[in-house]
């Protein structure tokens, strides 16, 4: 028997940080490192990676629902 059902597709995600909304918290880096930084001079949030791989996703989810200022969009397309 011949399996039809096609392979799901992968969703591809983009993170952005609306850097004159970010209140420094460094919630995001601490979070999720691989994805995420904060300027020295500063310490605003900046995106390293805006197409996260798939296995650092939910960890972004989770990350931007921790942003006290809402700074952190995350788009799923």
């Amino acid at each position: 028997m011949v399996n039809l059902i096609a392979p799901r597709k992968v969703e591809a995600m983009k993170v952005q940080i609306d850097q004159e909304l970010c209140c420094s918290s460094g919630m995001c880096a601490l979070n999720v490192p691989e994805i995420f930084d904060q300027r020295d001079e500063d310490g605003v949030g900046v995106v390293l990676e805006p197409s996260p791989p798939d296995r650092l996703q939910n960890a972004v989810r989770h990350a931007a629902s921790l942003c006290p200022s809402g700074a952190i969009t995350v788009q799923d397309d």
